[in-house]
């Protein structure tokens, strides 16, 4: 398939010749190719599409947080989201999860070459904001990239687990490597840290981030690792510059879509790729879960909506895009409550955990309904956000990280079984296949290593 592809591209090529010779006895202007000024690097960031849309869908296509009955699942034409579904550890031919976010890191090296090129002064407001931006994209997409693609991260072996490659430059013709999990890390954190002293404290630009947005990844990234006193450290950061949160009393349930896109807990916006088998109207929210949502609890009605389809099932509505064909994924301050709340606990800070759960809660709690935590043994507390942090995140692009994570603590270890008819497909804790296989075409175009098995 692929060589017929290439074949038609190049008799295009070849027909596109006869009528263009003309033109192209042209002299290109270099100029109008070749990015070189700052106007130019804030077109390159201005590019949605690349940039804060179509981040890869592994990961969520393979937690707990939906089911499929195995009528739709044997109708899905992707047959690479059916084997991501029940966890087939089979070849993988959809390259767009992987190129996807580095297309991202091409376009933000792209910017800090031209930053590195300019004639500008780097102390600029301007050219500050730009070099901000650059570095908290590429950020966003490596650490995405190995959520999906690297095994938990554990302090102790971490430097000899694979990690994704690191391309820091626009050049294309050099080799791929891939980096260690602990040096993929440490260039994520580099980089987040550079756009939070970069980045200003309001950003005009919708889609783009602001310094809490750098503060909220580095949370992310740290909470992943595992590292709960510096998770906890730059969430209060983030809420200390930024920490409105909804009130989900003045939103209305009865809308399709009660939660509008780009709306004050974003901090900043991202989204997956088309959701296939995970689209709203197409799958259905496990069943537990939904049981866990209390009636006064705003997010049952808002979140969820009855099915039409399946009788006692329920589709999710509570997309902060305000979309049903896709995933959002970004940073949010409600995310930035919950990491800083289970950190805390885990650090020994428990007031400050129950303050800042009851300060969260009482927005997504009918006026009055809300009664505070009080709770105060740690281990009862953490199991306690840890509940809400899968409620509060459902379909937000954060199951599968904390999935891998959480298993790392025989106290939230968790075997996730799927059923579609009469046969089971079961997922253990800690799994290697909770490190997603690279794509086929990855490996063979760039000969570096597959995932462990």
């Amino acid at each position: 398939m692929i060589n017929k592809q290439f074949m038609l591209i190049a008799l295009l090529s070849l027909l596109g010749l006869t009528s263009c010779e003309k033109f192209l006895d042209e002299k290109p202007d270099i100029k109008l190719v070749v990015p070189k000024s700052l106007d130019d690097a804030d077109l390159l960031l201005n590019d949605y599409t690349t940039m804060n849309d179509n981040y890869p869908l592994y990961g969520e296509l393979g937690s707990d947080d939906y089911f499929l009955t195995k009528e739709l699942w044997e109708a899905s034409p992707d047959i690479d989201q059916r084997n991501t579904y029940i966890w087939a550890d089979a070849p993988y031919e959809d390259v767009s999860q992987w190129r996807n976010p580095y297309k991202t890191v091409y376009n933000a090296n792209q910017v800090l070459e031209i930053l590195s090129n300019s004639t500008a002064n780097n102390n600029d407001n301007r050219f500050q904001r730009i070099s901000g931006e650059a570095h908290f994209f590429r950020a966003f997409a490596f650490q995405f990239l190995i959520e999906i693609y690297g095994v938990a991260y554990h302090a102790s072996t971490a430097a000899d687990e694979y990690g994704i490659p690191l391309r820091l430059d626009p050049a294309i013709d050099e080799p791929s490597t891939r980096a260690s999990l602990k040096d993929s890390y440490d260039q994520v954190i580099k980089d987040y840290k550079i756009a939070a002293a970069s980045l200003p404290q309001q950003n005009e630009f919708v889609g783009r981030p602001f310094k809490a947005s750098a503060y909220a990844g580095l949370s992310r990234a740290y909470l992943s690792m595992g590292d709960y006193a510096q998770a906890y450290a730059y969430a209060d950061s983030c809420m200390l510059h930024y920490s409105d949160l909804l009130d989900f009393n003045t939103l209305d349930p009865s809308k399709s879509l009660p939660i509008a896109r780009f709306n004050k807990e974003v901090l900043f916006p991202a989204v997956s790729k088309y959701a296939g088998i995970m689209n709203a109207d197409y799958c259905f929210v496990d069943t537990v879960l939904y049981r866990t949502y209390a009636a006064d609890d705003w997010r049952k009605t808002l979140f969820f909506e009855a099915s039409n389809t399946l009788e006692g099932a329920f589709h999710f509505k509570g997309n902060f895009d305000n979309a049903t064909g896709n995933l959002f994924v970004g940073l949010s301050t409600s995310e930035v409550f919950l990491n800083k709340a289970e950190s805390a606990v885990r650090i020994g800070k428990v007031s400050e955990a129950l303050s800042t759960m009851n300060q969260f809660l009482k927005t997504r709690w009918k006026t009055g309904a809300f009664s505070d935590w009080k709770e105060t043994d740690p281990e009862r507390l953490l199991a306690m956000i840890v509940e809400e942090r899968r409620k509060e995140l459902v379909f937000r692009g954060r199951r599968w990280a904390d999935l891998k994570r959480l298993n790392l603590d025989p106290r939230f270890q968790k075997k996730l079984v799927r059923k579609l008819g009469e046969k089971d497909y079961q997922l253990e804790p800690n799994s290697p296949k909770y490190a997603y296989r690279l794509s086929e075409i990855v490996i063979n175009l760039s000969g570096i290593p597959q995932n462990k098995r």
